[in-house]
């Protein structure tokens, strides 16, 4: 039986939709799609025992709010039930919620394909850590997974395994949902709580949302929210805002109620920017922030009301990194600075804006990056916090995707509450702007902040210049032949270029996993992870950089310019030139 599964580390995803419609909002998946969920439940369940101290391992089941989740998900139940494994099904639940949950737990299997179309749908595994699995782990389960798909009798097998569960715990485990789901909800408010304020100790939480009220209050800061049906509409958002002193305004806050596409870049944030505007019109004045999440709830980039401009400014995914990596190293810096064994650092992705390297030589601050993929950025942090780096946020800032620790997964409350701290927590904006030489005003305001930020323009991740179909599908090779095209054009071009942008050299980067290398001369050696061309001035300054990668969860060759300052022209010339460049490597 065929898969026809993307099986990376960051979720196994395919249309779930029977029809093969990948806008189809229909529940039914058919009985190989049903086949697929239950051979990925057989892995996992073998994977958690073998794992797992305990006699009878505990997984939690839940899924985000598409259509085909429920079957998918009755699959799976039915699959560990006959397996041996005790299961929680908790539902339609956020992503950050169940890896929060499933700390109590030997592993979570999360029904989800993210931001992707509303007939796709996928599998996340995770163990108790509050992440996915890594690449290592998941390869094991996916050759697990191949050779049980593998054989003409694969429904067969599939419809014998879920013959196989007693019906009696199958039903026990639906009827303790509703309880499961409070149980979630409570631990995940408890885990924000640690989160947003860095300590366990209730006492000092009181005093930093104490603090953080008194400002809310004071600014009249209120959350407009863009729901878009997604699993954050049964989270903990409303309640937990309404705690802390902010009004909270939803649209298409229903689950399931998936009003247009999923992911959450500029195109799709247009609605809540509407609907800031269309509140600020009838004296809502409070409506100051917005977002809107995917589908799992754990991306939600931001929309803000500029009080100057009078209008809501929908942020780019690298500015709202920006300014979350900016709130939570003033953050830290507040909270550790006086130690000496303090040392700060980032973990981004290999795409990130160079201009996150500025932000943190502000503090102080090492950057660390990796190749693209949530697990990596996630291992990397891990591994720098081992070395004895304090590494309190990380991310792939290329699409906006802000982790704070002790979290390892992206969380749309985490990113609003940095920025709340920093309008709340005067000493963090006073802090960067002494070290940039920016003014600082007491009554500061969210845009003034945006106006302090380094300047640098970046290609978008979901613009269709982005994204290239490539032919050749061994990457090492068409990055060998990308490195002669390029050493020829360097050849040709660098007069002007340097003439022009006063481009004088420039240095090839690979990320692999968790780690980067410096001066590589053998493009070949990134295979599949990414490579970087940085390109310097003449003061030997970083001043833009080319990138590539194909993508691990779609069939796409992404790729993207970084360039400092306000210079469209610039990044629209190198990122054209890349493209001409891989497709003459591509033929």
């Amino acid at each position: 039986m065929k898969t026809n599964m993307i099986l990376s580390a960051s979720g196994w995803r395919k249309v779930f939709a029977q029809s093969g419609n990948e806008q189809d909002k229909s529940a039914e998946i058919g009985k190989e799609n049903r086949a697929l969920s239950v051979f990925a439940a057989t892995v996992f369940a073998e994977y958690i025992k073998e794992t797992s101290e305990n006699a009878i391992p505990l997984v939690i089941v839940g899924m985000d709010a598409r259509p085909t989740g429920p079957e998918i998900a009755d699959a799976a139940i039915r699959t560990f039930v006959a397996g041996g494994i005790q299961v929680k099904y908790a539902g339609i639940i956020a992503a950050p919620e169940i890896m929060a949950y499933a700390k109590s737990a030997d592993g979570f299997m999360y029904i989800s394909a993210s931001h992707n179309p509303v007939g796709h749908n996928g599998i996340k595994f995770g163990l108790n850590g509050g992440g996915v699995l890594n690449g290592a782990e998941n390869a094991k389960l996916t050759a697990s997974f191949l050779e049980l798909c593998d054989g003409e009798d694969a429904l067969e097998r599939a419809q014998k395994t879920e013959d196989a569960a007693d019906g009696d715990k199958v039903k026990a485990v639906y009827d303790a949902m509703p309880y499961v789901k409070i149980e979630a909800l409570a631990t995940y408010k408890k885990f924000l709580c640690h989160t947003i304020t860095a300590s366990t100790d209730e006492q000092m939480q009181n005093r930093i949302f104490s603090t953080m009220r008194a400002a809310i209050k004071e600014r009249k800061i209120g959350v407009v929210c863009d729901m878009n049906g997604s699993a954050r509409a049964e989270s903990v958002d409303a309640q937990f805002f309404a705690e802390n002193g902010i009004r909270f305004y939803a649209i298409h806050n229903k689950a399931g109620d998936i009003a247009h596409e999923i992911i959450p870049e500029a195109e799709n944030l247009v609605y809540v920017a509407a609907e800031m505007e269309r509140l600020q019109k009838e004296g809502k004045k409070d409506a100051v922030l917005g977002y809107m999440p995917d589908c799992d709830g754990d991306r939600g980039n931001i929309v803000y009301w500029d009080e100057k401009a009078q209008k809501a400014v929908i942020l780019k995914a690298q500015e709202v990194f920006s300014l979350s990596v900016l709130a939570e190293l003033s953050y830290s810096c507040w909270l550790n600075g006086g130690k000496k064994d303090f040392k700060p650092a980032v973990a981004v992705n290999c795409p990130t804006s160079m201009r996150i390297e500025e932000i943190a030589g502000a503090f102080k601050a090492a950057v660390f990056r990796a190749e693209v993929g949530e697990a990596n950025v996630v291992n990397c942090a891990a591994e720098k916090r081992v070395e004895g780096y304090d590494v309190r946020i990380f991310g792939e800032g290329s699409n906006g995707g802000t982790i704070t620790y002790p979290s390892a997964v992206r969380d749309p409350i985490n990113t609003l509450f940095a920025i709340i701290k920093l309008l709340s927590i005067k000493e963090l904006y006073k802090s960067w702007c002494t070290a940039t030489g920016a003014f600082f005003s007491e009554d500061y305001t969210l845009s003034d902040i945006m106006h302090t930020l380094p300047v640098y323009t970046t290609t978008g991740v979901s613009e269709k210049r982005a994204v290239l179909h490539i032919a050749t599908k061994d990457h090492s090779v068409l990055k060998a032949r990308f490195q002669n095209v390029f050493d020829n054009e360097w050849a040709a071009k660098k007069d002007a270029l340097y003439e022009k942008y006063g481009i004088l050299f420039w240095e090839c980067v690979i990320t692999n996993g968790t780690k980067e290398t410096r001066r590589v001369t053998d493009f070949s050696k990134s295979g599949k992870g990414g490579l970087k061309i940085i390109f310097y001035n003449g003061e030997n300054q970083p001043t833009a950089f080319i990138w590539m990668r194909g993508s691990g969860t779609e069939p796409v060759f992404r790729i993207m310019c970084d360039v400092k300052g306000d210079n469209p022209q610039m990044e629209k010339e190198l990122l054209q030139w890349l493209t001409e460049m891989l497709e003459l490597a591509d033929k």
